[in-house]
């Protein structure tokens, strides 16, 4: 017999998932099976698999030695392991993560030999002891992404209540999510663009259009100056839908490139950039969370702001630009 404790982190996820976490190589049907005959049962009662967990709850698994070992996969599994780094932690608790991600960095892996954040997210929380692949059925995630040369905040979901809460704010946009960036040229007054986007996924690029066409995606974004000069705008950006490329093609797309941006900017204008101060990246950075009122357990979060600190360079490029 097979004892499963729920830990905190697995809260909130339907039992029939976590067994599937933890029987890898066993089909639904097996599973079914299993709980039909009482040979899994949840806190000493038959489960039908539908049944949302709680922490403490224990599940049985009147399984032979042989018969775990076959569905859990568990030589394949322990042979995971995940790469460590510094990171600038913004926020934590027991349910999210905020991390600031440098520029240069992917947020998810895009081919197999990838290591990203969501990574380097991983081997923390494993060398810390707050997570063990081998122990937890769950694995945290991070839950929105940022191109590989924006910088700035990425939430992380340490436990299933806090990947789950947080795709939902992200969801409904009740988590207001602002980023900075430099443009070429002076935007003096504010603006609310609306248009629509459609995507290339051969060339990874998208175009901003006025009129819905199919396979188009309404995009809305926000912009506020800040700082302006007759060379550049310190542009405030509230994502009011968030769609790849977005603020990047939108500002493009009214003639204010983002600085350094080498899909949507101005070729001439990077390269001056690139010569005087080493610039290879768009000057983009996601800079300020503003979460809604939230219930426990992430009151800690309620009506909370937090903010990644501008990347050295960009601060030094707009000093001597502003």
């Amino acid at each position: 017999m097979k004892l499963i404790t729920v830990h905190e982190q697995e809260e909130g996820q339907k039992l029939l998932k976590l067994l599937g976490s933890y029987l890898k190589e066993a089909s639904g049907g097996f599973l079914h099976k299993m709980l039909r005959k009482k040979n899994i049962t949840l806190n000493g009662k038959k489960a039908d698999g539908s049944e949302k967990l709680k922490a403490g709850d224990e599940i049985r698994l009147f399984l032979s030695d042989e018969t775990y070992e076959k569905f859990a996969g568990k030589q394949q599994t322990a042979k995971e392991q995940f790469p460590t780094a510094k990171l600038d932690i913004l926020y934590e608790d027991s349910h999210v993560l905020l991390v600031n991600k440098p520029a240069g960095m992917l947020t998810q892996k895009a081919a197999y030999k990838d290591v990203s954040l969501n990574e380097y997210v991983l081997g923390y929380l494993s060398k810390s002891g707050q997570w063990s692949l081998e122990e937890k059925a769950f694995r945290p995630s991070v839950c929105n992404r940022l191109d590989r040369n924006t910088s700035g905040i990425v939430i992380c979901g340490k436990s299933m209540i806090g990947l789950q809460r947080m795709a939902e704010l992200l969801q409904d946009r009740s988590l207001h999510k602002y980023y900075l960036c430099l443009i070429h040229g002076a935007m003096k007054e504010g603006q609310r663009l609306e248009g629509w986007l459609r995507k290339d996924e051969k060339s990874n690029q998208v175009e901003i259009l006025k009129a819905p066409v199919e396979d188009a995606a309404q995009i809305i974004t926000e912009y506020e100056p800040m700082k302006v000069s007759s060379e550049a705008t310190l542009l405030k950006v509230k994502l009011v839908t968030g769609k790849p490329h977005q603020i990047r093609a939108h500002l493009a797309s009214v003639g204010h490139p983002i600085i350094g941006d080498p899909k949507y900017g101005d070729m001439k204008i990077n390269e001056y950039y690139r010569k005087e101060f080493k610039l290879n990246r768009q000057l983009l950075h996601a800079w300020r969370l503003e979460f809604p009122e939230l219930a426990a357990p992430l009151t800690d979060l309620s009506q909370k702001v937090v903010e990644a600190p501008v990347p050295e360079l960009m601060n030094k490029i707009m000093q001597k630009v502003m």
